[in-house]
């Protein structure tokens, strides 16, 4: 199947690990391509539908959760016909581009986990906390938090390793009114987030979220969701009816791709290996299931 790597629209642009970014003035049209990033290094090979999924996956939680925190989201690009847009977007741009506002990025990721898993689990076996939080003795891989946990990084360009830092770290980075608003926003979309993944006979892990800085229709300055939500890319979703505690669960996201990378004896610095057919093909499969199963919807591919 085809796969988009990049993108080529005659409009300043600026890539990211997986979007290709086009400014528009005070617009940005953002291209969800179907490169595949793991451990921050772009992989050589992409995954088919990977695009389209993100993008209409975040379309639906952005529309899910708009009472709750407001979003960049103007409209997905479903036509040929963008009499708004100054170039020409043939069909491989339907369903996997969004038109959006444009937001100055807040430097943080931000990251909640309900379970303990991935590098979570590791620390805690090792120190008894997760990013620096303590948490109760004798918790086991894959076990309920007591309660959901905000553990931010830093946003790291293409090529730079983010970095888990602390509540206080975030502070001193965006300030203490952003942090905040970053922290009580990125908790309320997980918990939302979180109910009606179990409606679809998921756990949502844990998940990350990007905000950014814009002004809303009062002239107000305001902190809203950016880039994606709650999709395989940037959140780990567990089968509920095989959820069992005490392990690493299998899962609808790309962790099956960093355990297999990771069997590899990859270093995890550039170049990263390219991947297997039946790699690409598990990978699809399990983003396109993530997608159907939480919206219900049938996957609109391009081209």
């Amino acid at each position: 199947m085809s796969v988009m790597m990049e993108s080529n629209l005659e409009l300043p642009k600026h890539s990211g690990k997986v979007r290709d970014i086009y400014d528009l003035g005070d617009r940005l049209l953002l291209v969800t391509t179907d490169r595949m990033s793991a451990f921050d290094v772009v992989l050589p090979t992409g995954i088919p539908d990977k695009g389209c999924v993100l993008t209409q996956m975040s379309a639906f939680w952005f529309d899910a959760t708009e009472s709750v925190v407001p979003n960049h989201m103007i409209r997905v690009i479903d036509s040929t016909d963008n009499p708004d847009i100054p170039v020409a977007l043939g069909p491989e741009y339907i369903g996997r581009s969004m038109l959006v506002k444009k937001c100055e990025p807040v430097k943080l990721e931000a990251i909640v986990r309900g379970y303990l898993a991935g590098s979570g689990w590791a620390e805690y076996q090792r120190d008894g906390t997760v990013c620096g939080i303590p948490l109760p003795a004798g918790l086991t891989e894959s076990e309920p938090l007591p309660n959901p946990i905000f553990t931010p990084s830093t946003k790291g360009e293409v090529g730079e390793h983010d970095e888990n830092i602390t509540y206080e770290q975030a502070v001193g980075i965006v300030g203490e009114d952003v942090a905040n608003t970053v922290k009580v926003r990125s908790m309320a979309l997980y918990t939302y987030g979180l109910s009606r993944a179990q409606e679809a006979g998921f756990f949502l892990a844990d998940t990350k979220f990007e905000f950014g800085a814009t002004r809303n229709d009062q002239g107000e300055d305001e902190i809203i969701l950016i880039d994606e939500a709650l999709t395989p890319d940037s959140s780990r979703f567990w089968d509920a009816e095989i959820y069992r505690p005490g392990q690493s669960q299998p899962s609808y996201d790309k962790q099956p791709l960093r355990d297999w990378l990771s069997g590899t004896g990859w270093d995890k610095e550039p170049p990263g290996p390219p991947l297997p057919d039946e790699v690409v093909e598990d990978i699809r499969g399990r983003y396109r299931t993530a997608f159907e199963r939480v919206t219900g919807r049938e996957l609109i591919t391009a081209g």
